[in-house]
Parts: C-alpha cells; sequence; structure tokens
C-alpha cells in the first residue's frame, strides 16, 4: 500500500495521507492569513481587500471558495485526529489516566505557546484555540464513535443556530460588507507591545464564538477513531462518500459570499448570514479537504522532491506555522518591512507562494539532513518528559 511510509529521522512509519494534509494545510493558511496585512487597500467582503484588476478579483474568489473558512477547519479535524493517536497510543502504554494527562499536558503547552508567539510576535493565534479545545474535549476520546457522532451533531446544530445570525448583527453594525484591517501604518514594535499582551485570553475567547472549532474537532475525532486516514484501503468508499459530498456542501454554501458585490447587494444583515453559512460549510469543506488527503495517500508513492518535501514540512507543522506565522508579520506588517502598504491581492498571492516554495525547501532541506522540526522536538520533551 501506498498510505506508508518510512520516516528517515526516527524510522517509524508514517501515514503519507496525514503529512501531506498538513503540509498543504500550511500552503492554505498562508492565503488565509495574508489579506489580513494588506491595510492600504479598501477593504471588500470580510476579511478580503477589494480587487481593482480582474486577477484581483478572480483569486478573491479563488480564495473564498479554496482558502476562507476551510483551512481552519482542515487544521481542527487534523488536530483531533491526532489526539485519538496519542490517546490510543499511551492507552496502550501506559494507560487511560495517563494518555489522559499527557494529553492534557500537551494542550497547555500549545496555549503556552500561542500566549507568547501572540504576545510577542504578534501572530495569528491557531494554537491558543486548539489547546483550550483539547482541553475540553480531551474526556471524549474514550467515548465510542456514535457518542461522537452525537456530540458533533449537537454541537454543529448549536452553531447552526447562532453563526448566522451573530455575523448578520457583526455586518449591520459594522455598517459595511468588509472589515477594516486593524492597522494603520504607524505601529512600531514597542507602541504596540501592550496591545499584543492585553489581546492574549480575548483572542482564543474570540474564536471559539465566531470561527467555532470545536465540531470541526470532534469531526477529527470520529475520522481518528475510524482510522480513515491510517488505513485509507480499508474505507475506500466512505472517503469518496465524503470527499464529494461535502466539498459539494463546501462548494454550494461559498456561492453566496462570492456573489455579494458582484451581481449581488443584500441587505448587511443578510450579508452577515451569508458568512454565516460560508463558515458552517466550512466544516463540511474541512471533512473533504482531509478526505481528499486520505484518497491521494492510496495512490501517492513517498519518492520524488515534490511529495518528500510536503511530507517533510506535514512532520514538522508546528514549527513550519510558526515560521510562516513570523514572516508574514514581518513582511507586511508595519513594525518590520511593512509591504502590505504596498502589495495588490495579486502581489500578496505570489510572495505567499515565494514563501511556501522557500519554506519547502528548507523543510525538504532538513528531511535529507534528518534534522528534526526544533518545535516539535521541544513539545515532544515538554509532554513525554516525565515519563520513564
Amino acid at each position: 500500500m501506498g498510505e506508508l511510509y518510512t520516516d528517515k529521522v526516527t524510522q517509524k512509519k508514517r501515514a503519507i495521507s496525514l503529512d501531506i494534509a498538513r503540509g498543504s494545510m500550511l500552503f492554505l493558511i498562508i492565503f488565509a492569513h495574508i489579506p489580513l496585512f494588506l491595510y492600504t487597500i479598501e477593504p471588500g467582503v470580510i476579511t478580503k481587500v477589494a480587487g481593482s484588476t480582474p486577477l484581483d478579483h478572480f483569486l478573491n474568489f479563488l480564495m473564498e471558495i479554496i482558502v476562507d473558512n476551510r483551512a481552519r477547519p482542515l487544521f481542527a479535524i487534523l488536530f483531533g485526529y491526532g489526539l485519538v493517536m496519542i490517546y490510543r497510543k499511551q492507552c496502550e502504554r501506559m494507560g487511560v489516566d495517563e494518555a489522559n494527562r499527557i494529553i492534557k499536558r500537551r494542550c497547555w503547552y500549545l496555549i503556552l505557546f500561542g500566549a507568547i508567539l501572540a504576545g510577542v510576535a504578534g501572530i495569528q493565534d491557531i494554537l491558543m484555540t486548539y489547546g483550550i479545545a483539547g482541553l475540553v474535549l480531551v474526556s471524549t476520546l474514550k467515548k465510542d464513535n456514535n457518542k461522537i457522532k452525537k456530540y458533533v451533531f449537537i454541537s454543529t446544530a448549536i452553531c447552526l443556530i447562532y453563526i448566522p445570525i451573530l455575523w448578520g448583527g457583526v455586518l449591520l453594525g459594522n455598517q459595511s460588507y468588509g472589515l477594516p484591517v486593524a492597522l494603520t501604518g504607524q505601529e512600531t514594535y514597542l507602541n504596540t507591545s501592550l496591545d499584543r499582551l492585553s489581546s492574549i485570553p480575548i483572542i482564543p475567547l474570540f474564536n471559539h464564538i465566531f470561527f467555532p472549532v470545536i465540531p470541526s474537532v470532534l469531526m477529527g475525532v470520529w475520522l481518528g477513531n475510524l482510522n480513515l486516514l491510517i488505513k485509507p484501503h480499508e474505507h475506500i468508499k466512505l472517503l469518496k462518500q465524503l470527499t464529494i459530498g461535502c466539498l459539494t456542501i463546501s462548494l454550494i454554501g461559498a456561492i453566496p459570499l462570492v456573489l455579494i458585490n458582484d451581481g449581488w447587494f443584500p441587505s448587511l444583515f443578510i450579508a452577515g448570514i451569508a458568512y454565516g453559512i460560508h463558515i458552517l460549510t466550512g466544516f463540511a469543506g474541512g471533512v473533504g479537504y482531509a478526505t481528499l488527503f486520505g484518497l491521494l495517500g492510496l495512490g501517492i508513492k513517498y519518492s520524488g522532491v515534490i511529495v518528500e518535501a510536503i511530507t517533510a514540512m506535514g512532520k514538522r507543522s508546528l514549527t513550519f506555522f510558526v515560521i510562516h506565522e513570523v514572516l508574514i508579520v514581518i513582511l507586511l506588517s508595519p513594525i518590520a518591512f511593512n509591504l502590505g502598504a504596498f502589495l495588490s491581492v495579486t502581489t500578496s498571492v505570489l510572495l505567499g507562494i515565494f514563501m511556501w516554495a522557500v519554506t519547502l525547501s528548507v523543510a525538504y532541506f532538513m528531511n535529507r539532513r534528518q534534522i528534526e522540526g526544533p518545535l516539535e522536538k521541544y513539545m515532544r520533551y515538554l509532554t513525554y518528559k516525565k515519563q520513564v
């Protein structure tokens, strides 16, 4: 089977579908976060800036269809899947109680890492958000999949009730389709330090309310319990059904948002509801992407520079997530090179592609030299140091 390969660093078998998914996810996250720094361009729809050329408009269209509110659920699903793998492995080695302690310890360190990075570097946090989700959901790891499906349904239903109304209210209060970028060009590292530090407890709370990840993490737990990405050859039919069905839902759910300002000019409250639908159908998009990578893992062999580079980045996803976020802040924000003041939609996408290509080359080099991701290595030490 082509879905497993041997890691050159640890000499252990790894699932190629999982690592390709993680590496590709980082590519999507770059394009989700770069627009947040294009502060001299007029706001477009929600977090997008307005395009000025046909190519700009086309790229915004692609981002809204493929990236926005789809990369985050994919990350959450892979996080939930990873929790299952850790829990299962530690239950076999140390028992249920120790497995729970290890996962809680890992989640607390994720929260700490995220707080430091948000406070010191000012990056877009997701580590605190997922660390909190892990602490909330650790008790579900011992449940059977029927219970997990019930939790997925309940958490998604709650989001269905409030998310569209919440975002309808946000745009109504904002009195515009677009949310302005919170940069002026006058920022320095020192004069923004207090804001960064004071925002640390607010960021994960804001994310969980406005961009909920709990349903997607639970979906990852469900997929993990089925071994859907570790043993995809046993679930080909289900993988195909989920990929086609979920990506179709994701595509249809993105259409209302794509049409706003391009042929459709709804009231602000209705536009907010359309964005809420975009977020909710992104849950399905995350599942569709994850299962698509499961199908790809069936046919891809661990050979060739591109596949090895993406899997190398996927194995070091924490390290390269942080590298990407720090690079975005350094290159685009006013506290450093301030490219966000000069880039267009098109040139920002080109910068994102270049950034990913360069860091992909670094990941490939690290893999060839059998160099571990430093943050993965440190996280593993912090998480497992108490084991004998």
